[in-house]
């Protein structure tokens, strides 16, 4: 499969949901799990299935995605593979940004037709799975189809904020719906065929959805992607092809979550501390990759852990913590208690020199006697000794001093300030 297929994932746009995460990096760039980044997982779902050529799609705060990139994947040399950037370019034809998905793979067609390639596969940098694509293109080959979409059982509740398909009796796809109201949905619910393949899957998930990996034929993807208006896939090429072209869902029964808020990002570093976590990052078969930092394992003195990540780097002085993920190179100072919390860790390493004059500002990391609960804390931020950053009023969404809170989750962003004491 290594050449008949080319792998194009999408970095998305400005990221504002997951804002401040996004403020300086790309949605790819993410952190996710401690130590690894969320574009690692479409690439080494790709690695896997043997596809090796590979391009990110990105306009925005690309540097940082870039540089995990260049230091991360490097193919062999005696091979045709590659994962390169392509990034929102303006020239004599277009001199706009992406104006949505399609568009991306438009205005960056004319470097990915120079590969010989049978299908695109179209992938998502926001989204945390384990896939076996080798198996998809199989299904979209076998099928004989113009365009596979990968597809999930997904409760009412969820429907809403994803795309949902309607079947005919014979299992084909009849209409496709982006993002619809609840109302709609039991409209939905009720024209749905008894019988109808997909559907009934369970009763607590009624519908069928779009999980944002598509499999093109050549031919059929530049063709679509020309068309007038065609601008993102769920909204305009897949309504559009439905009737023209081969259009097949493809069944995909495992975990998957679109981590493209504060709320969803959370929640699916939260799980991956559970002992019965439905996603586990160190699969032995399928592993996920990253990029090798040659750290020292993690150092904890004293300290009482429960469900918790630590990662490698870390140094952790007399503190409890539950029900947590501690990034790379964090340091924690004694008397901390960190519960429900995501850390993403730190760049570098402070030296006690430099702690010594940095004039006034709390330490790298975590300070003592300080108190997080579902709190994410991004990288080469400081929390001033004694800060307590637990949101007690439940307040969804505010801006404060050196923080942030959104869908109930308080913020500290990239480089942020937490000063001593601090109550929120």
């Amino acid at each position: 499969m290594n050449n008949e297929v080319l792998a194009i994932i999408l970095g998305g746009g400005q990221g504002s949901r997951l804002f401040p995460l996004t403020q300086h990096r790309s949605k790819p760039a993410v952190p996710i799990g401690g130590s690894y980044r969320l574009i690692d997982i479409p690439i080494s779902n790709c690695l896997h299935a043997d596809i090796r050529r590979i391009f990110v799609l990105t306009q925005f705060n690309s540097a940082s995605l870039n540089r995990h990139i260049s230091q991360t994947y490097r193919m062999d040399p005696f091979s045709q593979g590659s994962v390169e950037i392509l990034a929102a370019e303006q020239t004599p034809d277009n001199p706009n940004w992406y104006q949505g998905t399609a568009d991306a793979v438009r205005q960056a067609a004319r470097h990915i037709v120079r590969y010989d390639a049978d299908y695109y596969l179209i992938l998502a940098g926001d989204h945390l799975y384990r896939m076996d694509y080798a198996e998809l293109v199989d299904a979209h080959i076998d099928r004989g189809a113009d365009i596979t979409i990968a597809a999930q059982p997904v409760s009412a509740d969820a429907a809403s904020a994803l795309g949902i398909f309607r079947f005919d009796r014979n299992g084909q796809i009849t209409a496709f719906e982006e993002k619809p109201k609840r109302e709609r949905l039991d409209e939905i619910g009720r024209s749905i065929p008894p019988g109808a393949t997909f559907t009934g899957y369970a009763d607590d998930k009624p519908f069928v959805a779009s999980m944002g990996v598509y499999v093109f034929t050549r031919d059929v993807l530049l063709e679509a992607i020309e068309a007038d208006g065609a601008t993102d896939f769920g909204r305009k090429i897949i309504p559009a092809a439905l009737g023209r072209y081969a259009v097949h869902a493809h069944l995909f029964r495992g975990y998957w979550v679109d981590v493209g808020t504060v709320a969803s990002f959370y929640d699916a570093n939260i799980m991956l501390t559970r002992r019965d976590a439905p996603f586990r990052l160190y699969d032995p078969g399928k592993p996920i990759y990253t990029r090798a930092r040659f750290l020292p394992g993690a150092r904890l003195s004293d300290c009482t852990t429960r469900n918790t990540i630590v990662t490698e780097g870390c140094f952790v002085d007399r503190a409890t913590i539950e029900d947590s993920i501690v990034g790379i190179r964090t340091h924690v100072q004694s008397g901390a208690t960190i519960r429900r919390s995501v850390l993403l860790g730190a760049d570098f390493y402070e030296s006690d020199e430099h702690a010594t004059t940095r004039g006034g500002q709390p330490r790298l990391g975590i300070g003592r006697d300080v108190v997080l609960d579902r709190v994410i804390v991004d990288k080469n931020a400081r929390i001033g000794d004694g800060a307590h950053l637990v949101n007690e009023a439940s307040v969804q969404r505010a801006d404060g001093d050196g923080y942030y809170i959104r869908d109930g989750v308080i913020i500290v962003p990239k480089d942020g300030v937490i000063r001593p004491g601090t109550r929120v």
